[in-house]
């Protein structure tokens, strides 16, 4: 494992040797994040306080791309140490607030332009989202959830920075990245059926008309579940900002109805949104899953991959 920082000024800080390491990533929210732990020996200038982004390579790929948030150096009983941890870029929309505003048609380019270009950060292509009349951005909210519910709420897709810290809001790929045999080396397994907190129902009420909307989950319907919830719109809310609302609401509560846990020993192993397909000898859990988040990680035991995986149509 290769660490590097890189200085407001445009040093780059080559970090000694790693001795642990643990990155985290999911969907972005919470924001990725990573925490290394160096070999490290005191040697006159300590430049470390000028570190502004973090970037890991392994095996020559880039595994991480980041913000430092805290860096300790110092000695003790045991020996002098390092420690480096941050966020994924993500953190910039995250630690800025959004000014208040309202657009009379709001597109995918717009909100590239006043939300996430300010801050130095690059978009993928790709993506292909609506255009929303009357979008509103509130005031105390951050850029991250300006953001966020353009693509997740009006696009249906959840927007995401690579390892390369690039944002992207483009559908999760359809290629399987892992196949698990009846031999796979799989150190922990556990499979979690949860009902509680899926909505099986949304009514969407229109606050000044009283118009109702009503956005169901068939499937969880169909399986015995019965939990709504009513939620209440702006006045005058468009019919189309109505469906949205509920069909948000049903989607969110479903991603949990139905997960599995593994470890792996290895690292880097699968990335989020990613399929992977399992076959194990007892049965459990076989089938096709998509990851939703992952740890990977070194410590004294060896190098260690955790997933946390739902059904592929639940997470979007």
């Amino acid at each position: 494992m290769e660490g590097r920082l890189t200085c407001w000024d445009g040093r780059e800080i080559a970090l000694p040797d790693v001795t642990e390491w643990e990155f985290r990533y999911g969907r972005g929210t919470p924001c990725d994040s990573f925490l290394l732990t160096c070999l490290w020996e005191p040697q006159g200038e300590d430049p470390l306080a000028e570190a502004v982004t973090f970037t890991a390579v392994e095996n020559g790929e880039t595994v991480f791309t980041g913000v430092v948030d805290e860096c300790e150096r110092g000695w003790n009983g045991q020996g002098c140490f390092l420690t480096v941890s941050g966020r994924s870029m993500a953190a910039r929309l995250l630690d800025n607030e959004a000014l208040g505003m309202e657009y009379q048609v709001a597109t995918w380019a717009d909100i590239l332009r006043d939300h996430v270009t300010p801050y130095g950060i690059q978009t993928l292509p790709g993506a292909s989202l609506p255009a929303v009349p009357g979008f509103v951005e509130e005031t105390g909210s951050s850029e991250w959830q300006v953001v966020y519910e353009f693509c997740r709420y009006y696009g249906g897709v959840t927007p995401r920075f690579d390892r390369l810290g690039r944002l992207t809001a483009a559908p999760w790929p359809e290629e399987k990245s892992l196949r698990l045999k009846e031999n796979a080396a799989i150190t922990a397994l556990t499979l979690r059926d949860q009902r509680y907190g899926v909505l099986s129902q949304v009514l969407v009420r229109d606050r000044t008309t009283q118009a109702v909307q009503t956005v169901e989950n068939s499937g969880f319907l169909q399986r015995g579940g019965l939990c709504r919830r009513v939620l209440t719109m702006p006045g005058k809310s468009s019919y189309q900002a109505m469906r949205y609302s509920g069909a948000y609401q049903l989607a969110r509560s479903a991603e949990e109805l139905r997960q599995l846990e593994l470890e792996l020993p290895g690292s880097f192993l699968a990335w989020p949104g990613e399929l992977v397909e399992l076959v194990t000898p007892k049965g459990t859990a076989n089938g096709l899953w998509r990851v939703a988040e992952a740890v990977c990680g070194l410590n004294g035991k060896g190098r260690y991959t955790r997933l946390l995986l739902g059904e592929p149509d639940a997470l979007r």
